[in-house]
């Protein structure tokens, strides 16, 4: 495993014109070009990750799943607060 400063290379092809428009927004963040495309890059696989519509549960938690699912919430007095006040589009 990886230890938690380490990096690795990765190694992208693009044209001449993407490489002059990723250097442009580089020099308008004030940054590398290398750390701009790693933090772009990253950005776009999060937001791409997480916003899957199929979650995957493996079989060995199926059980514990249905059990948290039939499970009642918790009372939370700031939601309960919160669902009482009048919305702001109507006051």
């Amino acid at each position: 495993m990886d230890q938690p400063n380490t990096t690795t290379v990765l190694s992208v092809r693009v044209s001449r014109e993407e490489r002059a428009m990723l250097e442009a927004a580089a020099e308008q963040s004030r940054t590398s070009l290398s750390e701009f495309v790693r933090r772009k890059s990253v950005e776009a696989a999060e937001i791409d990750v997480l916003s899957r519509g199929v979650v995957t549960i493996p079989a060995k938690d199926w059980e514990a799943f249905e059990s948290w699912l039939a499970t009642p919430p918790e009372p939370n007095p700031a939601l309960q607060k919160l669902a009482r006040l009048k919305p702001t589009w109507d006051r």
